[in-house]
């Protein structure tokens, strides 16, 4: 397997520190808002990272933090007079809720920073000792930039450059504006922790340094996040725990591409932030994480409306599929027909491809092709009236629907029940739409009398109003069946 490392700017082939064993630690969320779809498609990155890990044989060590004391959540804690343990616990259930209903599996690990409070003050005095970090008259303690002659390496930026035009904002105590706040004096209104400093709470970026390195030990082998991460926080990571091992923090970086609104940068100051419930009250959850997973992870992924009625689409042809070769696979009697030697071809060349896709840096898009490629092979053999009844054709419709679920596995969907699946689809597709399905069922039993009646005008007429709701009906030998389109 390869994975692009984004310290050295390519693709390298993935060998962990120790063979067979892999320890990764992803950047969560700080918990003081709902999670937005940047959340979403960064949790499924690195979740389909793991599954796939696992599935060729790892035994992975997943580590994911969240960050329960901030900035951000104290501003929002005093605005709405509460605690920010309170903001904090609320969120992260929040973010619980909507990562499980997307399928994403829970870390083996998911600490807090306020779990970690003595392990950060711990590396920070280890800075202090080493001469990378100083404290300053009022208590708060910085990271000493120029110190770490590597500083720059994993995002590309000269440290010259980054001075220039920097200056030290009034009131602040720093040696040099490049240097960053390892722990910060504790002021009104804030939570406090004691430590050799004197009472306050750590700097971000102190905790994923802390406790990646309480937790898996050094150097993990992938650390993960978002290319907004990149700088200033993972830089940071990357000095002050190297400054304080004196060795290598991490093998290997991995970065997810940012999503855009409408080919624009989502922000809440543009008004074009989209949250996973904005999604959700739309669409149903394994639609978004279909559509997550049509882009390849380090590409930025334009959201859309039009892009999740893609997936939406997409997703409904595989369950489709995946129901008609159940199906067929009821069926009684099996000629002894023989395929031609090509479609075994075709159904190994997509099997290998699959595994291709998800070994070159995580394909999943190329990967969904072959998805795609089994569910065409599928259709044409059972479409073929001669093909379709052999006992070759059944062989290879288990085959692929074997397939379909080690993949499911893997990426984390396909794997529900495909009848209930659809019928799912289908009521959220009329919701959005405003159809009510009652009206449905009721034109539809209207036609099937008027037809029974010999009233063929009244039925095309009814037929030309299904259609111009997007409703297709097909006469089936049980009688007939309506989809939305």
């Amino acid at each position: 397997m390869q994975l692009y490392n984004t310290m050295t700017r390519a693709k390298e082939p993935f060998v962990p520190r120790v063979p067979g064993k892999v320890a990764l630690y992803v950047c969560g969320i700080t918990a003081y808002d709902l999670c937005h779809i940047g959340h979403a498609r960064s949790s499924v990155v690195f979740d389909v990272l793991v599954r796939y890990l696992r599935h060729i044989g790892n035994e992975v060590k997943f580590v994911r933090n969240f960050t329960d004391v901030d900035d951000k959540i104290i501003k929002k804690a005093n605005s709405e007079g509460t605690t920010s343990t309170e903001i904090a616990t609320r969120y992260i259930a929040a973010f619980y809720e909507d990562m499980d209903r997307l399928g994403i599996l829970r870390p083996d690990a998911e600490p807090k920073a306020t779990e970690y409070i003595d392990e950060m003050a711990a590396l920070a005095q280890r800075l202090i000792d080493g001469g990378h970090a100083y404290r300053t008259p009022s208590g708060d303690v910085y990271f000493r930039v120029r110190s770490f002659e590597g500083y720059g390496k994993l995002s590309g930026r000269d440290v010259e450059d980054m001075r220039s035009g920097a200056r030290v904002a009034p009131g602040e105590e720093k040696e040099d504006p490049l240097d960053f706040a390892l722990w910060k004096a504790s002021k009104p209104g804030e939570p406090v922790w004691e430590s050799p400093f004197g009472p306050g709470r750590p700097g971000w970026h102190l905790e994923c340094s802390a406790m990646s390195e309480k937790l898996l030990g050094m150097p993990i082998d992938i650390h993960g996040g978002g290319q907004d991460l990149i700088f200033p926080h993972h830089e940071n990571e990357i000095a002050q725990s190297e400054a304080a091992i004196g060795g290598e923090f991490c093998r290997y970086w991995v970065h997810n591409g940012f999503v855009r609104i409408n080919t624009e940068k989502m922000s809440k100051s543009l008004g074009n932030f989209v949250t996973i419930r904005d999604i959700y009250a739309c669409y149903l959850p394994e639609v978004l994480r279909f559509f997550l997973l049509s882009s390849q992870y380090r590409s930025p992924l334009d959201y859309s409306d039009q892009g999740l009625d893609e997936a939406e689409k997409g997703i409904k042809r595989v369950y489709t599929a995946k129901a008609q070769m159940e199906q067929a696979l009821t069926r009684a009697k099996w000629s002894e027909t023989k395929l031609p030697a090509d479609v075994l071809e075709e159904l190994t060349r997509h099997e290998d491809g699959f595994t291709a896709a998800m070994d070159d840096d995580l394909n999943t898009a190329q990967a969904m092709g072959h998805v795609f490629g089994v569910v065409r092979l599928a259709g044409r053999l059972m479409e073929d009236k001669t093909l379709g009844k052999s006992r070759e054709t059944a062989a290879i419709l288990r085959r692929i629907l074997d397939a379909l679920a080690v993949w499911s596995t893997i990426l984390g969907v396909l794997g529900s029940d495909s009848q209930s699946f659809l019928a799912d689809l289908k009521t959220c597709r009329l919701a959005r739409l405003g159809i009510d399905a009652t009206r449905i069922d009721g034109l539809v039993v209207e036609r099937q009398e008027a037809r029974k009646a010999k009233d063929f005008a009244r039925s095309d007429v009814i037929r030309d109003e299904l259609a111009g709701l997007g409703v297709t009906v097909m006469d089936t030998p049980t009688g007939p069946q309506w989809d939305i389109a």
